[in-house]
């Protein structure tokens, strides 16, 4: 087992632990957790904003990386769960990355002036 799939079977066995099954979830369910997840990720990137010195005109703001990475990895764990509610295991997640990388790459040679949707229907 790779890496990014030793985190997706932890993250299942702590979301079965707190009563999460997302396995079973029906479509209504899904909506309802991928938005839960959601907002939990939004707060968890707020708390990460917190953690480094935004405020230009305060001095008394401190960087705290530490605290940065604990926020990440927040984020992460609500990332999976959300992968994992949609479905998606850790080799759907590599090969799909792998393909929107690439429209990326491409938007990027291209000079990427306009948007186009239509460039990302091919990804599954």
């Amino acid at each position: 087992m790779d890496k990014l799939e030793t985190l997706f079977s932890m993250q299942d066995t702590l979301n079965k632990k707190i009563g999460v099954n997302v396995h079973t979830f029906t479509d209504e369910q899904q909506q309802a957790w991928i938005l839960n997840y959601s907002r939990a990720m939004s707060q968890e990137m707020s708390e990460l904003i917190d953690s480094v010195p935004w405020k230009w005109w305060a001095k008394y703001q401190k960087f705290d990386k530490q605290n940065v990475c604990v926020e990440l990895i927040d984020i992460l764990h609500f990332w999976i769960s959300s992968c994992q509610v949609m479905g998606l295991s850790a080799e759907d997640v590599f090969r799909i990355y792998t393909q929107k990388n690439q429209v990326n790459l491409e938007r990027q040679d291209q000079g990427y002036d306009k948007k186009e949707t239509s460039d990302c229907q091919h990804i599954r």
